[in-house]
């Protein structure tokens, strides 16, 4: 046999696309006779080698195998690349498999610990200059794959032109492709431990990706984003603190306009009504349901399959870093949706990705939710906790969002989440709670705050797992904010009551107050409320069109006094009749009607007066911020509360009417005597009330009432929240 030939069977493995070590064939070797040269070439007709740097010929390939597979010897070491003549001309090309491998021994260990904080800058693809060759790096982790190939719109998919280089004990796979390019379409071509040939995969960390229904991934730019929000980054820690005012408006970015869907709307094009309007609306934050890549637009994003890429429905990712440093630029800061529970069953991703339960557990009793279809996270291992973490620090740290709001916290946290007896695994004490997750949160909060000081992290947790929102180093669970759906639940079935039964329902308004201060709560009326035959926010409310209107515009001011963050879902500002359809833009048509305009016009109020008084959230999430004035006129149903700040803040009395019955000369006990500006009536004309009030202004008398020294002699408008502040 020639010196300059491998074995038969290795030929054969490597033309068949089954050798799992294609750089012990292909590229350079020593030989006996100078340097053995190796190609797989297919449709070539010959193959010249040339200096790279001269041009000249160094000698030929000649075909060994019918398929492609070209082999031949040159004198020395020289730089070398190819010259092909086919049947559409020629041309000349590098080869992949004389470059060594490209990643650190650092990077291959901290990636097996599960330590590897920057997972999008080892993994996936990358434009990269390697001695003077620009090509593409492409690595992925597939540990038990037999043979893996990336294969794309630069090798005409063919799996057996780009076979990569297994790192050892990593489960790495990567590859120099020079002459690839951004842009270009990719995927991994694989074969499971067994050789069988798995589905074409999409790359687990892309940083982009095809539009959706295509599901290829794509080589990114590697140009850095353009910042202009210095001011908005150096100030975003204490606009974040839990004595700064948080109020969110929750928007889908498909659905939020009327042609939202449409294959030329972009970013940008959402980012020129989108960041107006919510900086118009005295909303502190932005709030964006998933825009992590997802292939079933009817899942809202909360069945993401790219962790890593903006959603090609609006553009390239350059897009998305413009619109949220508009949305800084306006003083918005920018929150998302994330979710590490739990992924799609598409073969084209994370499914048994590499012919084993790889991202997710192999027993269906941790590994699968029957309720979502979906296969859940392996918390316990490194990879992939390091993956689910890099996602967060990724987005935190490229795109510069300033929290993360992680979906579906209370179905990790439990092993027995929607199962019945039998159906889950104990954890190793016997116990229900998820162990593995509960740590991946601790180290998920450790690495954001060692990293990315300021940024806040959102659980939606629903159940009453002790300490949610606070410190690891606490004995906290890490998270900054816990979302209070108790409160949304009780208060929302309060005011579905017609007004004369609820005063049979008075303790779903007082009860949230027992426990108010256990966390750091944001009060969410979210997308959740208004879907899947729920009704919207305005058909919730009972009465007639007056009195469910008067109902929303009472109930978003009690929301708004109330103790925690506020969280409102898009249209709920504007009281559309509708439920929330994705497939639809919001009804803006129905503030042709005055009343879903003064709807809008009272949340704009409210957070203009939510912002500018310290007492309604500087001490938000401390008891002496909150006393009860009235809390036991169930008879009438009305309620009085005092807000109070620090020492100095100036307190403000909220008092709610719930029923449609004016009340006169209620007298309210104050704890400061002068006069209290009426700073909000939602009963006033311009928001669509009967106008009944206290003239803008009251004077307290010296008259003992509910344990303080004054009191206000006040009318109580219908069906309304009043808030006044002492002057």
């Amino acid at each position: 046999m020639s010196d300059d030939l491998p074995e038969q069977g290795a030929i054969d493995a490597l033309v068949e696309a089954r050798h799992g070590d294609p750089f012990a064939v292909l590229g350079p070797h020593a030989a006996a006779s100078g340097t053995a040269i190796r190609a797989f070439i297919p449709n070539a007709m010959s193959v010249e080698v040339i200096g790279r740097d001269t041009g000249l010929p160094l000698g030929t390939l000649r075909r060994v195998h019918d398929a492609g597979f070209w082999s031949g010897c040159i004198s020395g070491s020289a730089d070398y690349r190819f010259r092909v003549h086919g049947n559409g001309g020629v041309y000349e090309m590098e080869d992949a498999y004389r470059f060594p491998p490209l990643l650190g021994d650092i990077d291959i260990y901290l990636l097996g610990e599960g330590r590897h904080r920057d997972f999008a800058r080892v993994l996936g693809a990358h434009v990269v200059d390697i001695d003077g060759v620009t090509g593409v790096r492409f690595a992925v982790w597939a540990p038990n794959a037999r043979r893996v190939s990336v294969v794309g719109s630069f090798n005409q998919w063919d799996g057996r032109c780009h076979p990569m280089r297994l790192r050892q004990g990593s489960g790495v796979w990567e590859i120099f492709v020079p002459g690839a390019a951004q842009g270009a379409i990719y995927k991994y071509e694989m074969s499971g431990p067994d050789g069988t040939l798995l589905p074409l995969k999409a790359d687990p960390v892309a940083q982009a990706t095809e539009r959706p229904p295509a599901t290829g991934s794509v080589v990114p730019d590697p140009a850095e984003p353009t910042w202009s929000d210095d001011a908005w980054m150096s100030s975003r820690a204490a606009r974040q603190r839990v004595d700064a005012p948080m109020s969110v408006y929750e928007v889908h970015a498909m659905s939020w306009l009327p042609g939202s869907e449409r294959a030329d709307f972009t970013w940008d094009d959402l980012a020129d009504r989108l960041v107006p309007y919510v900086e118009h609306m005295g909303f502190t934050h932005l709030e964006l349901m998933p825009v992590m890549e997802h292939p079933f637009g009817g899942s809202w994003g909360y069945q993401p399959l790219a962790q890593f890429a903006p959603t090609a429905r609006l553009g390239e990712p350059a897009g998305f870093a413009r619109f949220v440093d508009r949305c800084h630029a306006a003083g918005i800061g920018v929150i998302l949706d994330w979710v590490p529970a739990h992924f799609p069953t598409d073969a084209h991703g994370l499914a048994r990705f590499d012919g084993t339960p790889l991202y997710e557990h192999a027993d269906p009793r941790e590994g699968f939710h029957n309720d979502w279809n979906t296969f859940i996270y392996n918390h316990g291992r490194n990879e992939v906790r390091a993956f689910l973490i890099g996602s967060a620090l990724y987005w935190i740290e490229k795109y510069h969002v300033d929290g993360i709001r992680v979906d579906a916290v209370a179905s990790m946290l439990y092993r027995d989440y929607s199962r019945a007896a039998g159906e889950w695994v104990p954890n190793r004490y016997g116990g229900r709670e998820n162990l593995e997750v509960i740590e991946f949160f601790h180290e998920l909060s450790r690495a954001v705050v060692d990293r990315t000081p300021g940024v806040v992290l959102i659980a939606e947790e629903s159940t009453a797992f002790p300490r949610v929102s606070r410190p690891v180093s606490e004995g906290g669970l890490g998270f900054d904010y816990k979302w209070n759906m108790g409160w949304m639940h009780d208060t929302l079935h309060y005011m579905e009551e017609d007004a004369v039964n609820r005063r049979h329902h008075h303790g779903e308004i007082t009860f949230g107050l027992v426990y108010a201060f256990s966390e750091n709560f944001v009060l969410p009326l979210s997308h959740d409320e208004v879907v899947y035959g729920k009704g919207s926010m305005i058909r919730k409310m009972p009465g007639d069109e007056w009195q469910r209107f008067a109902n929303l515009r009472a109930y978003y001011a009690f929301m708004w006094t109330h103790p925690g963050r506020k969280l409102m879902f898009m249209g709920g500002e504007i009281a559309q009749w509708h439920e929330w359809n994705h497939d639809a833009g919001l009804d803006w048509g129905s503030l042709d009607n005055p009343l879903n305009k003064g709807v809008q016009r009272v949340i704009r109020d409210l957070n203009t007066a939510y912002r500018a008084n310290a007492a309604l959230h500087v001490a938000d999430s401390d008891p002496s911020g909150f006393s009860w004035v009235v809390m036991d006129d169930a008879e009438q149903s009305v309620f009085a509360y005092l807000r109070q700040g620090r020492a100095d803040d100036v307190p403000l009395l909220v008092v709610c009417n719930f029923t449609p019955v004016p009340r006169h000369a209620y007298r309210i006990g104050v704890p400061a005597q002068g006069s209290w500006e009426e700073i909000i009536n939602t009963d006033a004309a311009v928001y669509g009330g009967s106008n009944v009030g206290n003239g803008g202004a009251v004077t307290s008398e010296a008259v003992p009432s509910h344990n303080y020294p004054a009191s206000l002699n006040l009318t109580l408008p219908p069906l309304a929240t009043i808030v006044l502040r002492a002057a």
